[in-house]
């Protein structure tokens, strides 16, 4: 499209002209939304690469502790990535119901995406109890200390995840599937399968992998 700067100065007025442009092409209100969030996706990439790049270099220290095989309960940490992996299926469901405008469908696995993630973090929280009533905290040693680094921070951001969530379903419930809101879900889908593509890498890379140490 072709773009004509014109003058608005009047005749005989000394002052400098002001251009403006004519013709200006649109700019769609969701284009700078999702290429801001796949920027901040990339940003948490940088995040766990370099916490699990920590843990790859300093996961073997365990300074005459404990290590992987007598703390890791290799059952309770599949149960949890077998929710975090369902959350991630009962969101594309909310998603799917979300594109044909089924407001109350939407609202419904949302939910259910919730009540995983709550279980996820609720089982998170239970193994790092039981490893610090074990005496397993994070100053015992430089395994330890790139371990509740590394699952801490993918659990934080699970939490965050599911205070978003709540927020989306309170503007969901009040406004319904307007263009705002679409986007928002969309961005937290995103966000959410990030986050499980992570804990696929933490679980193989810490648990699975610490066990044959």
């Amino acid at each position: 499209m072709s773009v004509i700067a014109v003058s608005t100065a009047a005749p005989g007025n000394d002052a400098a002209p002001v251009f403006h442009l004519e013709h200006e092409h649109e700019h769609p209100e969701s284009a700078s939304t999702m290429l801001g969030f796949w920027i901040y996706l990339m940003s948490d990439c940088l995040i766990f690469a370099i916490l699990f790049a920590t843990f790859g270099v300093l996961g073997g220290n365990y300074a005459a502790g404990p290590g992987p095989k007598d703390l890791f309960d290799l059952n309770l940490v599949a149960l949890n990535t077998t929710m975090l992996l369902l959350s991630s299926i009962t969101y594309g469901f909310a998603v799917l119901s979300m594109q044909q405008s089924r407001t109350s469908a939407t609202l419904i696995w949302l939910a259910v995406t919730g009540l995983f993630g709550i279980g996820f973090v609720g089982v998170e929280l239970h193994e790092f109890a039981h490893m610090i009533h074990e005496g397993a905290t994070p100053q015992r040693s430089a395994f330890l200390s790139s371990f509740f680094a590394l699952v801490g921070t993918h659990g934080l951001h699970v939490t965050c995840g599911l205070v978003w969530m709540t927020t989306l379903m309170v503007q969901v419930g009040m406004h319904g599937l307007v263009e705002a809101n679409r986007r928002r879900l969309m961005c937290l889908s995103m966000f959410w399968h990030f986050l499980d593509v992570v804990w696929i890498g933490v679980f193989t890379f810490v648990y699975l992998m610490g066990m044959l140490r």
